[in-house]
């Protein structure tokens, strides 16, 4: 293949690519996702009941409500930590009373014995009319046989039948043991369970005081008994660290006393015997209605130290240490504002930052063209095709990632468009430079680009650098004008290697452009040049 195809394959395939995916866009009506400031939402602050919490509490309702509205599929919402306030931004959200109860936690950690084990699965099972969902092993790799028999209804309109768990497991008596990082047990081949629905796939509030089926994180379903204890056993020391042999493991300390200890002990032997209380010999940790995990007890009596064990990931035993901190001293939460916000005023500030965007685009793009007369129609071709791409990748993030366009975003598009020019500006004027030594247009091209390239990748870098920086750093709308802003700079080499650089050096071997005055200037040669 010649250096001419190649050029012109990596011309044209930028176009095919950029000019395709938007008509793919556009047939599909997909579109970018809006912000809370363009679309209109609902914001809510939350503030603690009283002054006896913990700083892990409130991070840990944060993570709590982030995973509910993530659930939810609300495009980019905002869930921010004001000092002891919670922000909970929701765009696109109208239903001020679901809003309110999506973001509700406790942040109370009750202890459970879990009556007839623990089963991987879908905890919310699609509905349908012809056949039931069958769980799956613990592994999640093959599936496993129904059964039937005697159930417990866990909810209104739901159906589930668990086998008493025949699974023993043996450990050091100084440890909680846990075979996996979310199921513990079942290490003999028992079987699980056949889930029907009929009505609503969503889980009611949980009822510590009475055996019900609640929610497995990760997907799954345990049936438990009634709370015998509350997450205040424990000191606010749990940590997540490695232990040799057992991989990642969470240490926690009780409280001494009735109250810590004496609680702990008491659960720990009914499920170390197994008795009609806790049959299955596990001891779920609930976190606002949800099973964390749900370990397998090893000891009858514990000496002030807890360790669980098993198959971790290192994020996995953070979050359970998280869990047992926050449960020493868990944060209570009242709703101090909700706010109904409009779009108008944002759809209003969104007119004016485009109609502003688009005449400074306008004026930069004519400035082009009168000052590098028809290498500046190249800049226009060169912003159309990054536009495009921008667009397509905008809309395709929106639809797969959540992605929302705020006014923020919109002005990190809009700046990212002079980081763009600056880019031709470079090329050019390096053209310019060549061409007055005397050297002609073809050798210009090529030597000019290969100098600009440098600085145009060091200039960007320092835009991709400033980006990241303020993305790590900062939230909310600073976030979003550094994503877009990052994103734009990104687009901008890509464009100006795949799709400038070939259609410079092309148009330089034309003898069209070899006719004329090119950028302001009159070509002239020199011999041998």
């Amino acid at each position: 293949m010649t250096v001419r195809t190649k050029l012109l394959v990596s011309m044209i395939g930028t176009l095919v690519i950029a000019l395709g995916g938007l008509a793919a866009i556009l047939l599909t009506k997909t579109h970018p996702a809006l912000g809370l400031d363009l679309q209109g939402g609902i914001s809510i602050t939350q503030e603690p009941v009283d002054s006896n919490y913990s700083s892990a509490s409130l991070d840990l309702a944060v993570e709590r409500i982030r995973e509910r509205v993530d659930g939810l599929g609300v495009a980019e919402p905002e869930i921010l930590r004001q000092g002891d306030a919670i922000v909970v931004n929701l765009p696109g959200v109208k239903n001020q009373k679901e809003a309110e109860a999506l973001v509700k936690v406790t942040g109370q950690v009750y202890l459970r014995p879990v009556m007839a084990g623990c089963v991987a699965g879908d905890p919310n099972p699609a509905p349908t009319e012809t056949s039931s969902p069958t769980a799956t092993s613990v592994d999640g790799s093959t599936p496993v046989s129904s059964v039937t028999g005697s159930s417990v209804a866990p909810a209104s309109g739901w159906r589930r039948s668990v086998p008493p768990s025949d699974s023993t497991t043996t450990a050091p008596t100084t440890s909680v043991g846990e075979t996996s990082s979310t199921v513990a047990g079942d290490s003999t081949g028992a079987t699980s369970t056949t889930v029907a629905d009929s009505t609503t796939p969503t889980w009611p509030p949980s009822n510590p005081s009475t055996t019900e089926y609640r929610p497995l994180k990760g997907g799954g379903l345990c049936e438990v008994g009634p709370m015998g204890g509350t997450g205040e056993v424990f000191q606010d020391n749990a940590t997540a660290r490695i232990t040799p042999g057992e991989g990642w493991t969470v240490d926690a300390s009780l409280r001494d006393g009735a109250q810590g200890e004496g609680v702990w002990n008491a659960l720990a032997r009914q499920c170390y015997s197994r008795s009609a209380t806790c049959p299955s010999g596990q001891l779920a940790i609930e976190l606002d209605g949800e099973i964390i995990s749900a370990p397998t007890v090893n000891a009858a009596e514990f000496q002030g130290n807890v360790q669980i064990s098993g198959a971790f990931k290192e994020a996995e035993a953070r979050s359970l240490a998280n869990v047992l901190k926050s449960g020493s001293l868990p944060v209570r939460l009242t709703t101090q504002a909700v706010q109904n916000v409009s779009p108008t005023l944002g759809e209003d500030s969104l007119r004016a930052a485009v109609v502003s965007g688009l005449v400074g685009v306008f004026l930069v793009l004519l400035f082009m063209v009168l000052y590098y007369r028809h290498l500046g129609f190249l800049a226009i071709a060169g912003l159309a095709v990054s536009g495009a791409l921008l667009w397509v990748i905008i809309a395709l993030l929106s639809k797969t990632q959540g992605l929302a366009l705020s006014l923020a975003g919109v002005a990190g598009v809009i700046v990212s468009v002079g980081v763009t020019v600056d880019s031709y500006v470079v090329v050019f004027e390096r053209l310019k430079d060549e061409v007055r030594h005397g050297r002609s247009l073809r050798n210009s091209a090529k030597r000019g680009f290969s100098d600009a390239w440098r600085t145009i990748l060091m200039a960007d870098l320092v835009s991709l650098i400033g980006a990241a920086v303020l993305w790590y750093l900062t939230v909310g709308s600073v976030r979003n004008f550094a994503f877009f802003l990052g994103l734009s700079t990104l687009i901008d080499l890509l464009v100006s290697w795949t799709f400038v650089r070939p259609a410079v050096l092309l148009l330089a071997k034309t003898d069209w452009m070899a006719r004329r005055k090119i950028m302001g200037i009159a070509q002239t040669t020199v011999s041998g040049s």
